[in-house]
């Protein structure tokens, strides 16, 4: 009765390993480099692996049902073309239930699983809280935030209701062929972000809005490839309305209000100081 998450060390990934090992269950965590697997809590069986490279993971199904599985994987987040093999994997090894963290867009993994014999949920969450990591160093170095779209609302959900929510489905019932789309309570912009992480931190902090051309330029020097720089762009300057329309699911799912930006940044405050 074993667990398999993949992306473990990732930022949901780590909070789907420590919600399932709360509730009793054997965890096996998959990433790429086992020594980062530090982040992870006492219990997990770790185990090394790379998604884009399926003759990696011939061991790490066996005795598995429910799997965590990515749809990105990388440096640069790059949507992994090897659904069918992954899917096929799974199958023989007698998995019999996923749940399919999305990147964005449906892609070569979500149209396996749908074509597969197993169960499967889709976790859509609009973007993670804890994106907005990538501000830490320009906070530290000179109180700024330099971002493209600054006042784009976006309805971001703090990464460990996203676990919270992976672990549900993989152990609970009732969620067979659904796509939830996870946000946190309230759509915010990027300036009203950095004001909460300003609050938190007790620091004037300021906000330098980017051109998308100047963002794209940057995205680039950071390796990241055309199709996900065309993403990104998308989500952030002219997102669909599911990316600010903000969702009961976490509430529905879980019993409980999805936790707050403030309350994020409060928790990750030291990070930003």
């Amino acid at each position: 009765m074993t667990y398999l998450v993949t992306g473990a060390t990732g930022r949901a990934g780590r909070h789907v390993v420590s919600e399932l090992l709360a509730r009793g269950v054997p965890v096996r965590a998959l990433t790429r480099d086992p020594a980062r697997a530090t982040v992870l809590p006492a219990g997990a069986e770790v185990v090394a692996g790379d998604l884009t490279d399926p003759a990696t993971l011939r061991t790490a199904f066996e005795g598995v049902v429910g799997v965590h599985l990515l749809t990105a994987a990388g440096d640069d987040y790059a949507t992994l073309r090897t659904g069918p093999e992954i899917v096929a994997l799974a199958e023989r090894a007698g998995v019999r239930r996923l749940a399919v963290l999305w990147n964005g867009k449906a892609g070569p993994v979500e149209e396996a699983v749908r074509a597969g014999r197993l169960e499967w949920t889709m976790l859509q969450p609009v973007d993670f809280m804890s994106n907005t990591l990538h501000w830490t160093e320009s906070i530290r170095a000179a109180g700024e935030v330099r971002e493209p779209f600054a006042d784009v609302r976006a309805a971001v959900v703090d990464e460990a209701d996203v676990g919270a929510v992976a672990a549900e489905v993989l152990t609970g019932e009732g969620h067979a062929g659904q796509a939830y789309t996870l946000t946190g309570p309230q759509a915010l912009t990027p300036r009203q972000r950095l004001a909460a992480v300003a609050a938190a931190t007790g620091r004037e902090l300021r906000f330098v809005e980017l051109t998308e051309e100047q963002a794209r330029a940057r995205w680039r020097q950071a390796g990241y490839d055309e199709e996900l720089i065309d993403l990104l762009a998308s989500w952030q300057g002219d997102p669909p309305p599911v990316a600010y329309t903000v969702t009961d699911t976490v509430q529905r799912l879980l019993g409980r209000p999805p936790r707050t930006f403030a309350d994020w940044a409060r928790a990750h405050a030291d990070a930003f100081r």
